[in-house]
């Protein structure tokens, strides 16, 4: 693989929304990611509809060719733009040599990955790689940060990018609500239901105290809010207002909504308070078959949402199950 310059290669921050898919031949990214057992499902269909990626998960990174930012994601810890390979860290060190010096202060960091090395052996890997690459490194203040790992049985090197989870603060609304989605999960349920967000209309007609909306506008997605509930539309104002978000959101009946949208988020309230019937159950869904051309339903596994999407005329692209204790989530991508 050829050299490159490493000058303005660094740590920098891209906007949350922005998605990079690189020509073909060029190299690929690699990801790492935790998720708790729990999150399994959740992590992996949001990495299929992010990155590409089939399958379980498992492993702990993954590749693509499909760049974004990992703060977009509750799960994604690292993006390391992959510039050298090679079969073995000798080979790679190697390869490490002949790159053009680096112009800034730089560190080297070596990821955590299942096949890869323990703590100690990560360490001696950022000492071989970081005195084999020419310029000046910096431990406590880098300016350029390099990624090295062990993945599918070869060993990457390239420009690194951390995610800071800023999104966390969410968290932390004046406006709360018992059964609302974590920030996790709904940071995850937007990524899924809209994963290239540039050019898209969504909405959350059933938006709550707007724990979707806030993560959806954190990412740069154009998104209305809507709930029957005036005290939630008001929580919701009042929280996106407190992270300094000008979202719309208006008190309606999602059922007499009026529009189109490329995506809807749809929250099934199911509390002791809101339980629906099989039958306002199937209004919402036709009336969200008929507001937008993709859904994502997320209702109480208890729900019978799978077994209304053919008399709603939608289609299952994806599912995924979410427990929490004794409480069990659905998630169904529809178009």
């Amino acid at each position: 693989m050829s050299t490159e310059q490493w000058n303005g290669v660094g740590n920098s921050r891209e906007a949350s929304g922005q998605v990079t898919k690189m020509e073909a031949g060029q190299p690929v990214s690699l990801y790492t990611y935790v998720c708790h057992e729990s999150e399994q499902e959740l992590c992996a269909l949001e990495l299929r509809e992010l990155l590409g990626v089939q399958g379980k998960v498992q492993g702990g990174s993954v590749e693509s060719a499909v760049r974004i930012a990992p703060d977009r994601s509750p799960f994604l810890k690292h993006r390391l733009d992959v510039l050298l390979c090679a079969g073995t860290l000798d080979e790679l060190r190697e390869q490490a040599t002949g790159l053009a010096p680096v112009e800034l202060p730089f560190k080297v960091i070596c990821l955590k990955t299942n096949d890869g090395p323990d703590y100690e052996g990560r360490l001696s890997v950022e000492r071989l790689l970081g005195a084999a690459i020419r310029g000046v490194s910096s431990m406590r203040e880098p300016r350029v940060r390099l990624g090295v790992a062990r993945h599918a049985g070869r060993w990457v090197l390239g420009s690194l990018h951390e995610a800071d989870a800023s999104w966390l603060r969410h968290q932390d609304k004046p406006r709360q609500y018992s059964t609302a989605l974590s920030v996790r999960m709904a940071r995850a349920a937007v990524n899924i239901a809209i994963p290239r967000p540039e050019g898209i209309a969504a909405v959350d007609p059933c938006c709550g105290i707007g724990t979707v909306l806030l993560e959806a506008l954190s990412m740069g997605v154009r998104i209305d809010g809507f709930d029957l509930n005036p005290l939630a539309v008001r929580g919701a104002r009042e929280n996106l207002a407190h992270f300094g978000y000008a979202g719309s959101i208006g008190i309606a009946d999602m059922r007499s909504l009026q529009g189109h949208y490329d995506t809807a988020i749809i929250d099934f309230p199911y509390n002791h308070c809101s339980r629906l019937s099989r039958e306002q159950l199937l209004e919402m869904m036709l009336a969200a078959r008929r507001l937008a051309d993709r859904s994502l339903f997320i209702s109480a596994a208890t729900q019978p949402v799978a077994a209304l999407l053919d008399a709603a005329g939608f289609r299952l692209l994806g599912e995924c199950m979410v427990s929490k204790g004794r409480f069990a989530r659905h998630l169904l991508l529809c178009d």
